[in-house]
């Protein structure tokens, strides 16, 4: 590490107006999203519940985890099959699935934030490529910055969620190329053609498998992808943004495969460190996982 270098504690999404983590305990979580309040399991969450009071027994939506795996919705009350929140101008599709899941991670606003300050401060036509891209938010906060995105995604339902949200933000005429692909398949298929990007996005999954069964282990397989990813960052690169969510890997790990990789090559600076949600109830915190970011110096 050196003087240009920033590790930060936590980095807080405090901005948020349509989303609020109301309380934690027992292994869940309670969550305003816009006026519809979902109850769902998180496996940092070991701390106890102080009281159980009424807003958690009246949630809208409660997530009960299986034994065997997985788990299932049920409802105090009818629900839209999907419904709408904002953050600032943009603006997200909001739907639970049976993984538990929403569509969208709301600690991620605090990188938004931060990707698209950078993009309007470069002053310049910036392209970005967001890999492992999900339902959009990076891309829809990116193209509202004014960048021209690449959105990779191996899933095709969430790439079409990701043009849903970027229609939602006004941003259905933005320059944003969607692709349903292996990303690392078409990470290669990028270098092949020569071409290249001014910053790049990633939320890595801990495991996976590509589309002929190829196993992707992050612990083994996060370096040599950001080494691949290095050949098609232009030559007057902006910023990478590394997140994870794996558990056990600390921002200093994810500090050092950046230093070893994208300073390495183009010098700049690092900043890594936890993201997390303000708890309404207690004032504590819940962590959602790490960020790393490089950037260029200019």
């Amino acid at each position: 590490m050196t003087k240009k270098d920033v590790f930060k504690i936590m980095q807080m999404a405090t901005d948020w107006q349509d989303y609020e983590l109301l309380d934690t305990g027992n292994g869940e979580k309670l969550e305003r999203w816009g006026d519809v309040i979902l109850r769902r399991p998180d496996p940092q969450i070991i701390w106890p519940l102080k009281t159980e009071n009424a807003d958690w027994k009246q949630a809208d939506g409660h997530y009960h985890r299986s034994g065997s795996g997985g788990g299932q919705w049920t409802y105090k009350r009818a629900l839209p099959e999907r419904w709408n929140i904002a953050y600032g101008p943009l603006k997200f599709h909001i739907k639970p699935t049976s993984f538990k899941h929403t569509g969208l991670f709301p600690e991620q606003a605090v990188n938004w934030s931060w990707m698209m300050d950078k993009i309007r401060e470069a002053d310049r036509p910036i392209r970005v490529l967001n890999l492992f891209a999900y339902t959009g938010g990076a891309t829809v906060a990116a193209a509202s910055a004014g960048a021209d995105v690449c959105h990779v995604d191996a899933a095709k339902g969430m790439v079409q969620w990701a043009k849903e949200n970027a229609e939602l933000s006004g941003l259905g005429s933005a320059p944003i190329r969607y692709i349903t692909d292996d990303v690392f398949k078409f990470v290669q298929r990028e270098e092949r053609r020569g071409r290249q990007y001014e910053a790049i996005i990633m939320d890595p999954p801990s495991y996976g498998r590509g589309p002929n069964g190829e196993m992707w282990k992050l612990e083994e397989n996060l370096f040599p992808f950001l080494e691949s990813c290095m050949s098609i960052l232009s030559d007057k690169p902006l910023f990478v943004l590394v997140n994870s969510y794996t558990t056990g890997l600390s921002p200093t790990v994810l500090s050092n495969l950046l230093h070893m990789s994208f300073r390495r090559k183009f010098g700049g600076k690092l900043d890594c460190g936890e993201i997390g949600l303000p708890i309404t109830s207690s004032g504590m915190t819940l962590p959602c996982g790490i960020y790393g970011r490089w950037e260029s110096e200019s």
